[in-house]
């Protein structure tokens, strides 16, 4: 373990969703896990953190459990969960909520949540505007926030990701990260160097630890975690190709008598690779609860179409065996217990403000307003229009949305449901102009499928996309609240296999497209998993 001023905890068994004050938002209720007393194992259904969940980290403060993960290219900037049981989680915010750190622009990744003083940090990654991948980090009086950002603490040229704060032997803080030097075909560093007190900078000089030598780690070694146990430093780490179909991630670990080394990898690595039920696990951080040792970690569903929910978070746990390495059983992500049911959503916009499930492309966040029970959303002229969506947790869904007005939108203005990638990457159902259009955006170029004259009169439109393998999408309308639907559909499903980058999952949301001075109007979203 790590001393008690970087104290890591295990991650829950569940997740609970919900708004602001005077929000609505969607409450996540998977069915309970089994409970478990000071020395069970913790009943394994994962996934733990269903969804786009990547590079989770964990921190206990005081009686709570704190969580983040990767965002990506996704606003809010870096989830913020809670939970008092490890079993319930409320989303409760983000780390930067709208306003992104002043040096950066996009891809936020990694963030780890640690505690130290009375104050919460945040080490995180981003792209440096107008440089590369570069460390950061945050801080805050209380966990929740509010965060104040110090900037980058390191910024390699080939770039610098995957941020890890360890006290070393002699309780002096350190920094660990990985040189990004596989985007530039280079061997994958993992440095050591020492912060001050306030944790807001680098002093003295990097060492090198470890890097990518062996054949499974292929071209990288990242996202290292550490414990102390038995007199050693531990580092599980990452290693390989992480990301999309072809995914080749895989778990090792490494250990040292001290913290800048000289370290000795497992001559058994890797410790955790991929089963029938989950691919490519990684990226985890090894943590300690009631005695029992578990990896959260992210991976992908094995079921087919899983690939573009996004990388989940996983549990699993590991023993330590007779030579001092870490064990995991089978050798594979936990698959003892049922998979835990998806959640069901449901978004009125009862409240007063945005649900903080929500999420916008980081870049280009919309203007949206939540009263008298709807959802006002500004149109947006570039960039694919204004888009609010929400993570899927399957790869088969139906999701809904009910927009107000369709014959009441402005001239040049459209808006509807759509499967969203990224603002250059959509397939939407949009009504606008007396048109109902089902859209292909690829690549920021727009292709109208089919279309059909909207019914004369409309009132409220209630529109429907139903995905199956998270690849194949079918669209429909309906003028009777959803008791008779009418297909809008080439004849075949639409692929939407190339909607979402390589290192993030689909999200299915509301679209405005048009001048900015035009608002559509929703008052109802709805997000049902299907059995595959």
């Amino acid at each position: 373990m790590r001393t008690t001023t970087f104290y890591r905890c295990v991650l829950g068994l569940g997740l609970l969703g919900a708004a602001r004050p005077g929000a609505q938002g969607q409450r996540l209720s998977p069915a309970a896990a089994p409970a478990t007393t000071a020395s069970a194992a913790i009943a394994l259904a994962n996934p733990v953190l269903p969804g786009d969940f990547p590079d989770p980290s964990v921190v206990k403060i005081g009686n709570t459990y704190w969580a983040t993960a990767t965002s990506s290219n996704w606003g809010p900037v870096f989830p913020l969960l809670k939970s008092t049981n490890l079993t319930d989680w409320t989303l409760a915010g983000s780390v930067f909520g709208g306003e992104r750190p002043a040096w950066a622009d996009y891809y936020f990744w990694a963030p780890e949540i640690s505690q130290d003083g009375g104050k919460t940090y945040i080490f995180y990654t981003a792209h440096k505007r107008g440089g590369n991948l570069a460390v950061g980090v945050a801080s805050a009086d209380r966990p929740e926030g509010p965060y104040r950002d110090h900037g980058p603490l390191v910024g390699q040229p080939d770039g610098s990701i995957d941020a890890f704060p360890m006290r070393d032997e002699k309780g002096q803080p350190y920094l660990i990260w990985k040189e990004d030097g596989n985007s530039a075909n280079k061997p994958t560093p993992i440095w050591a160097q020492p912060m001050n007190a306030a944790r807001t900078a680098l002093t003295g000089t990097k060492t090198e630890l470890f890097r990518n030598t062996a054949p499974w780690e292929g071209n990288l070694v990242e996202g290292v975690s550490m414990v102390r146990h038995g007199g050693y430093f531990y580092a599980f780490y990452a290693a390989n190709g992480c990301c999309g179909g072809g995914c080749t991630y895989a778990t090792g670990v490494a250990r040292a008598r001290t913290l800048l080394g000289p370290w000795e990898k497992y001559a058994r690595n890797p410790i955790l690779t991929q089963n029938a039920a989950w691919r490519c696990p990684g990226h985890g951080t090894a943590v300690e609860r009631n005695g029992r040792w578990y990896l959260l970690h992210h991976a992908y569903a094995a079921v087919a179409g899983s690939q573009m929910v996004g990388r989940q978070g996983v549990l699993s746990e590991f023993t330590w065996g007779p030579s001092g390495w870490p064990v995991f059983a089978g050798g594979g992500v936990a698959t003892g217990a049922p998979a835990r049911p998806a959640p069901a959503v449901r978004d009125g916009f009862d409240g007063t403000a945005l649900g903080l499930a929500w999420q916008w492309p980081v870049e280009y966040q919309p203007t949206a307003a939540v009263r008298d029970g709807q959802l006002h959303l500004s149109a947006r002229p570039d960039h694919g229009g204004a888009a609010l969506g929400h993570t899927v947790y399957v790869a088969d869904y139906d999701a809904t949305a009910t927009l107000l007005h369709p014959g009441a939108l402005p001239a040049g203005t459209a808006a509807g449901l759509a499967a969203l990638g990224d603002p250059d990457n959509a397939l939407a159902l949009l009504a606008g102009d007396g048109r109902l259009r089902l859209v292909r955006r690829a690549k920021g170029q727009e292709e109208v499928l089919v279309e059909t004259a909207l019914p004369a009169g409309a009132g409220p439109l209630r529109l429907r996309l139903q995905a199956r393998r998270n690849t194949q999408f079918t669209f429909a309308y309906s003028t009777d609240e959803g008791r008779t639907w009418a297909p809008l559909t080439t004849g075949t499903a639409t692929s939407g296999a190339y909607l979402p980058p390589w290192d993030r999952g689909i999200r299915v949301g509301v679209l405005a497209q048009g001048p900015a001075t035009a608002v559509a109007d929703f008052d109802e979203f709805t997000l049902t998993s299907q059995a595959p």
